[in-house]
């Protein structure tokens, strides 16, 4: 099989087995899907397990690779179903996993140790580490942030380890997997697959929403980058849009073939099959400004609307992605003979005896010309020649007939060979019931200035590693702290030098809100403690990362606290019990973008006049701006029906004597609400 190019994979999505097949006769070269379960896009038509034996057979007669989505934040109740999950589809044949819960990898790594894993951009790895740690978790692939730069994409693809990045289709206002929006305000989780899109609502610093969507980014094209595309060093290159339309993804499909070949492509069908308000490829270049902000308009619903069967016209037609070399031998008294070749299978196909030629022999012009009709077939013609006794005659029916067989012969010998069914060894995964005694929990403290410790007296305090050296001057142990490094970083040297520096202050323990600081901080020598940010839902994941060497681990905010405490743990585990719970983390500054820095309201206001702070990190020097939550996570009155080893008290603008306040709140278990807006959070409500 000589696919049509070599350069790096063209992924498609498909939320549908029409949208499959609008992908494949487009140019693809993989495909994603998902099922019906445990996909991050829930909301799409999906695949059921009948569904994607037919789309996997249909992909590899194509030569294509599918791969499957078991995406999302799993829990220890529906562990039973993961199993099967999994277990169907290393029956099935499919060829990778992208994977965002350590539970699939648990269970590939010891049931199926022959699936391909690739990390999902929901695992948030962008820098060196981030890529290693997968690597050396055996992952085959990592689907890197979105909001990276070529140059980071460049250095990250050379690690020795497959990257994914996203060419086009919707950028997200958050960064991948560090999105709590859609659950806090409506229990639908982006982590479980139903995110709501409430970030494509009217959102405004200036107090007044109306025709202002600040938290609205346009999507992404890097169709006019696709010479370096080709040379970046990234092994496949993927379109997002599972939820979107047939022709969307076959014009998207279509237009990047065309791009990555060195073709013409159509820019504005291209917009036309979807866009909000044209496109944007700001990350990529480094540009992170108001350029990239767009919502969807009216002139965007039209010119769709007009294009959709200019684009469905497109697809009609097979795409021929292999050349078909053939050679004919016909003699008297022999059976026809007919050899074909894709450069990997060949196949012989015998036909009937020739007549002789009544008035017009057979040329083999004529034969070759007739064997080269291979419109609907995966066909391109290759090298044709036909070796013809003269004077002999053989129907063009029949020459038909030995092409149609040749062709059916190849391509089942393709979905033969490309259909690997992996060994599942089956095995029980489910955590042992087990009656858990009453822990006394204990109570560290997370602040954003040194200030608001001056009256505390807790177990453990986490501070910003841009203060470090501040909390030491200021006489307090560093031995108590916990580090906590930005969260999303575009300089990992800069944020390894510093915590170097701090490790020499007499730091010894670092707070990993990603995998790549889970690779990092122990070798830089710190003790390293689970953030929530790891968006650990279940046990088989909290003891992955135990296994990796955790100390303690902060579950998500996600769970209701009865799951909470059922996750066994063998290490002390916690939970984030006050505080403005950060909904985003944002590459790019919203408020910047609509009001510049000097007016900055440090806040967004929706649609229905609800606030929410942002807190500025970037004029700390760090990469990435937080929207907060715009209630504040306060019940102390609630802690009987919590049993962790520690709960964290998240202070942002609180002053050192609410502080105090606060604490002595938990510490007695009695609310004293003062009036502000208060949320018991998602522990007594939960997500879907």
């Amino acid at each position: 099989m000589d696919s049509i190019n070599t350069k790096p994979e063209l992924l498609a999505p498909c939320g549908s087995m029409e949208s499959l097949y609008a992908a494949l006769k487009s140019g693809c070269d993989a495909v994603y899907i998902g099922g019906r379960l445990f996909s991050a896009r829930q909301n799409a038509e999906n695949f059921s397990h009948e569904d994607i034996l037919d789309a996997v057979g249909v992909c590899h007669r194509h030569g294509v690779k599918i791969y499957q989505a078991i995406n999302i934040a799993v829990f220890d109740s529906e562990i039973p179903k993961l199993l099967d999950e999994i277990k169907f589809a290393c029956d099935s044949g499919i060829d990778g996993l992208i994977v965002q819960d350590r539970a699939v990898e648990r269970i590939v790594r010891e049931s199926c140790p022959e699936m391909p894993l690739h990390a999902s951009t929901q695992m948030t790895l962008h820098f060196s580490d981030g890529v290693l740690w997968a690597k050396e978790h055996d992952y085959s692939r990592v689907v890197l942030s979105r909001e990276l730069s070529q140059d980071i994409i460049r250095h990250l693809s050379g690690l020795g380890v497959e990257t994914e990045i996203f060419v086009h289709g919707a950028l997200c206002m958050s960064v991948s997997g560090q999105c709590y929006l859609s659950a806090m305000i409506g229990s639908r989780s982006a982590n479980r697959g139903l995110c709501a899109g409430a970030c494509r609502l009217p959102f405004s610093s200036t107090g007044k929403p109306r025709d202002k969507y600040a938290l609205s980014l346009k999507d992404l094209t890097l169709i006019e980058d696709a010479e370096e595309l080709n040379e970046i060093g990234a092994s496949s290159l993927k379109i997002e849009g599972r939820m979107k339309r047939p022709e969307y993804v076959s014009a998207a499909t279509g237009e990047f073939r065309a791009a990555l070949d060195g073709k013409a492509y159509d820019y504005n069908l291209l917009r036309s099959a979807f866009s909000r308000s044209g496109f944007t490829d700001g990350y990529f270049r480094g540009k992170h400004d108001s350029d990239m902000f767009g919502a969807r308009s009216y002139e965007d619903v039209t010119d769709m609307t007009s294009s959709l069967s200019l684009i469905h016209e497109k697809y009609k037609s097979e795409f021929q992605r292999f050349t078909l070399s053939m050679s004919l031998t016909i003699r008297r008294q022999e059976n026809a003979v007919l050899t074909a070749t894709d450069g990997v299978e060949t196949v012989t196909i015998m036909g009937a005896v020739p007549q002789e030629a009544i008035n017009r022999p057979l040329t083999p012009e004529a034969a070759a010309s007739q064997l080269g009709k291979l419109g609907g077939t995966l066909y391109r013609p290759g090298e044709i020649t036909a070796e013809i006794e003269p004077g002999l005659m053989l129907p063009l029916s029949e020459l038909n007939s030995l092409r149609r067989q040749a062709v059916e012969k190849l391509d089942n010998l393709r979905q033969e060979k490309l259909t690997l069914k992996k060994p599942f060894t089956p095995a029980d995964y489910l955590p042992e019931a087990y009656e858990m005694a009453k822990k006394q929990t204990k109570w560290w403290v997370s602040v954003e200035r040194i200030a608001q410790l001056e009256k505390v007296n807790c177990d453990r305090v986490i501070i910003p590693l841009s203060l470090a050296e501040e909390y030491v001057n200021a006489g307090y142990d560093p031995k108590k702290a916990i580090l906590s490094p930005p969260r999303f970083t575009l300089h990992a040297e800069k944020v390894e030098a510093e915590l170097t520096a701090a490790k020499a202050l007499g730091f010894k323990t670092a707070m990993a809100s990603n995998s790549g600081y889970v690779r990092m901080l122990p070798r830089l020598g710190f003790g390293t403690v689970g953030g929530f940010g790891l968006n650990i839902t279940n046990s088989l994941s909290a003891d992955e990362y135990a296994l990796d060497g955790l100390k303690a681990l902060t579950l998500s905010y996600e769970l209701k606290a009865a799951q909470l405490n059922g996750i066994r743990a063998s290490v002390p585990k916690g939970a984030v019990l006050f505080g403005r719970l950060p909904l985003m983390v944002m590459a790019n500054c919203p408020i910047k973008a609509e009001t510049g820095c000097k007016a900055c309201s440090h806040s967004l206001t929706d649609r229905t006049g609800t606030v929410f702070p942002v807190t500025c990190r970037m004029r700390d020097g760090e990469d990435y701006n937080e929207l907060l939550n715009s209630k504040i996570l306060y019940l102390p009155d609630k802690l009987s029906y919590f049993n962790i080893d520690f709960g964290i008290l998240m202070f942002t603008d609180e002053s050192p004597e609410e502080a105090k306040e606060i604490l002595e709140d938990y510490r007695s278990g009695i609310s004293h609400r003062d009036g502000r807006d208060y949320t018991n959070g998602l522990y007594f409500r939960g997500v879907l």
